[in-house]
């Protein structure tokens, strides 16, 4: 691939990540609201399990996607930084690959984080 071709690929791997955000949010709206209004107060355990495990699988799939955009994304800057002659665009992108593994990180604890407060906020403190 040459340069342009792996910057249309890196562009393509971040708007696949920011894509695949957007329905676990709404997921999580939707459980926020539904916890707000003191819905799960009144709801059986089985019902508020359920919930948990739609957030929870919702999370999972997501982390998943994303883990592929950012595998593919390192993949691109390891390509980029052997070309000779590139772009500053291209040296920036090269660049940012310890920001891109240390993204797949951040990504498990928030991931780790988001579950527990759920699961606060849908079985109660």
């Amino acid at each position: 691939m040459n340069e342009e071709e792996l910057i249309e690929t890196w562009n393509k791997q971040r708007a696949q990540i920011i894509k695949a955000q957007k329905q676990p949010v709404l997921v999580l709206i939707a459980a926020f609201v539904v916890s707000a209004l003191g819905y799960f107060d009144k709801a059986s355990d089985e019902a508020k399990l359920f919930a948990l495990v739609v957030v929870a699988v919702t999370g999972l799939l997501t982390t998943l996607n994303q883990y592929a955009a950012i595998r593919e994304g390192e993949a691109v800057c390891d390509d980029l930084a052997k070309i000779s002659k590139k772009s500053a665009l291209a040296a920036k992108i090269a660049n940012s690959r310890s920001f891109v593994s240390a993204t797949a990180v951040l990504i498990v604890v928030l991931d780790v984080a988001v579950f527990v407060v759920a699961y606060l906020a849908i079985f109660g403190m």
